[in-house]
């Protein structure tokens, strides 16, 4: 089987799927596996399991995924970017480590800082708290020890507290004996591989990262457009980028915005005027400090606070709706 050069981008030329599939089966019985949980903030946890669970825990993350890559290969199943992908069958999609913030994140603390990983108990650290969890197994390759990952959401909903769950034994009710019990996902998610993130279930792998690469897009483009207008000024190691990300409601807003508009001194003045705490460095540059900062920085280009000639209170306006204009006056602009 040779699919990788007819269906994977040359973008992305240091990755064969459907080899790294191939050499997986060839050597799946030499293979070593540890479990991780991770919660919201993607800090992980390990995990250990019984032995009887090895196999089990091999078929349901690693052989689901490289079987269906093998038998699907026969059938069409491409490999595109992700950032080409279009909800279509029989392909799976593949994007950079290092471009999905959380999951780079994720393994880098796996692979650098193992030795500072606590073992999750759920009276610790909370199982409500759990977003995924992820396997790594482990192979001996050419050049030493190989590895790669297999993750899958984990809803909160997925597990039983052992107090208030009964299991069925037989024709008897009893109590559950463990404390919490899981029901694993099944079907193939994402996989990490060499740099890569190998993506099955494209709403599943954006729920498991929040990640999103149309909104990711609009970002940058937004961040690269608001720095062009304005002087701001970030705390080392903080970008506009970073602030931005995940704020869907922040960027629709920016959206909306004819961004340059409002000129820097005339948004100094607005913020005086409401008197709301927009600070200036001694270069004359916006300091942005975090969230809160940047919510009130787009809230003023968007003209979102008033003060009320009725009270003089001052007021921040959640939604806007264009009112029609007065009869027999034209349309303003």
């Amino acid at each position: 089987m040779d699919n990788s050069e007819t269906n994977e981008s040359d973008a992305l030329p240091h990755f064969d799927v459907f080899q790294w599939a191939n050499t997986v089966d060839e050597i799946k019985n030499n293979v070593s596996v540890e479990l991780f949980l991770f919660n919201k903030n993607y800090t992980p946890y390990k995990v250990r399991y019984s032995d009887t669970l090895t196999q089990t825990v091999k078929s349901m993350f690693m052989l689901e995924a490289i079987e269906y890559i093998i038998k699907e290969a026969d059938k069409g199943l491409e490999c595109r970017e992700y950032e080409l992908s279009d909800g279509e069958d029989k392909v799976i999609y593949r994007i950079s480590l290092e471009t999905v913030g959380r999951a780079d994140t994720l393994i880098h603390l796996i692979e650098h800082e193992y030795k500072d990983i606590a073992y999750f108990t759920d009276n610790e650290y909370e199982f409500k708290r759990v977003k995924g969890i992820i396997a790594r197994f482990t192979y001996p390759g050419e050049n030493g020890q190989q590895s790669f990952y297999i993750a899958k959401n984990l809803a909160a909903s997925s597990a039983l507290k052992g107090k208030l769950s009964w299991e069925l034994n037989g024709e008897s009710f009893e109590p559950l004996t463990a404390d919490i019990a899981i029901k694993v996902p099944e079907g193939n998610e994402t996989a990490i591989v060499d740099g890569q993130i190998v993506i099955f279930n494209q709403s599943k792998f954006e729920k498991l990262f929040q990640y999103d690469y149309k909104s990711q897009v609009i970002s940058e483009q937004k961040a690269k457009e608001l720095e062009d207008a304005y002087k701001l000024s970030f705390p080392e190691g903080l970008t506009l980028n970073a602030l931005l990300e995940d704020k869907k409601p922040l960027i629709k807003k920016l959206q909306s915005i004819e961004i340059g508009e409002m000129k820097q001194d005339q948004l100094l003045d607005y913020a005086d005027e409401m008197k709301l705490e927009l600070m200036t460095d001694d270069a004359g540059k916006i300091i942005i400090m975090d969230d809160k900062d940047l919510g009130m920085f787009v809230n003023l280009l968007s003209e979102d606070y008033f003060v009320s000639p009725v009270n003089g209170r001052r007021y921040e306006i959640k939604s806007k709706k264009l009112l029609d204009e007065p009869e027999g006056e034209p349309p303003r602009g």
